[in-house]
């Protein structure tokens, strides 16, 4: 199925797992914001040596960066057929840009309580070796506190408290209400509950994209 794809949501929602899973499905690319540029630092091109001045600083890359980074991806020959974008647009002028140059079909909003995110946040470990992702409930590793991948001790992030996490919530919700309203104007918004196991419900997620797929090329 061709498609594009954004998915949002707040910081713990399950983001990830769900592109990982659609993207699988779907056969198109996942395309994560922070590993683009991440990618664009490593290989120190002149856009990854704009994006470091900021981040090296603490400071938001500038929506013009982010989106000239994402183009440059998005015209790229595998997502000809379609793609899954993962933490963009994050701003109005970022959709807008994206509406103007790479339009979207839907955009799932995946909706979950602060609760629930704040158990899913306090219960991740990783591995600072290789990078393998766990959770105390849903995805516990074989022996306590042992990757199961490279065997290194797991550790949890600095960050993971409930009130950092309160607070990261709170800053998305005022960051996305523009551009979940200007997504809803188009027609194009899809509200997704994602108070489960994301395992599962990104097979949910994927059928009702199907079915709006369909309606869409017969409108078309």
């Amino acid at each position: 199925m061709s498609i594009r794809l954004a998915l949002l949501g707040p910081p713990g929602v399950g983001k990830g797992t769900y592109s990982s899973i659609l993207s699988k499905e779907l056969r198109i690319p996942h395309l994560s914001t922070g590993e683009l540029l991440r990618r664009e630092i490593s290989m120190k091109t002149e856009l990854g040596r704009e994006v470091e001045s900021y981040v090296s600083r603490g400071l938001l890359v500038p929506d013009k960066i982010v989106n000239d980074i994402v183009a440059k991806r998005l015209c790229a020959s595998d997502c000809a057929n379609g793609f899954i974008l993962d933490g963009y647009p994050r701003t109005l002028p970022q959709a807008v840009f994206l509406e103007e140059h790479f339009p979207l079909d839907k955009v799932v909003l995946l909706q979950a309580s602060l609760e629930t995110i704040i158990e899913r946040i306090c219960g991740r470990l990783y591995c600072p070796n290789c990078g393998e992702t766990y959770h105390v409930s849903w995805k516990p590793p074989k022996r306590d506190n042992i990757c199961d991948k490279c065997g290194a001790k797991l550790t949890r992030r600095t960050d993971d408290s409930p009130e950092v996490i309160k607070r990261r919530y709170e800053e998305y919700l005022a960051t996305v209400s523009p551009v979940v309203d200007f997504y809803k104007k188009l027609g194009k918004l899809v509200p997704f509950r994602a108070e489960g196991d994301s395992q599962i419900l990104a097979y949910s997620l994927l059928r009702e994209l199907s079915s709006s797929r369909t309606e869409i090329l017969v409108e078309k």
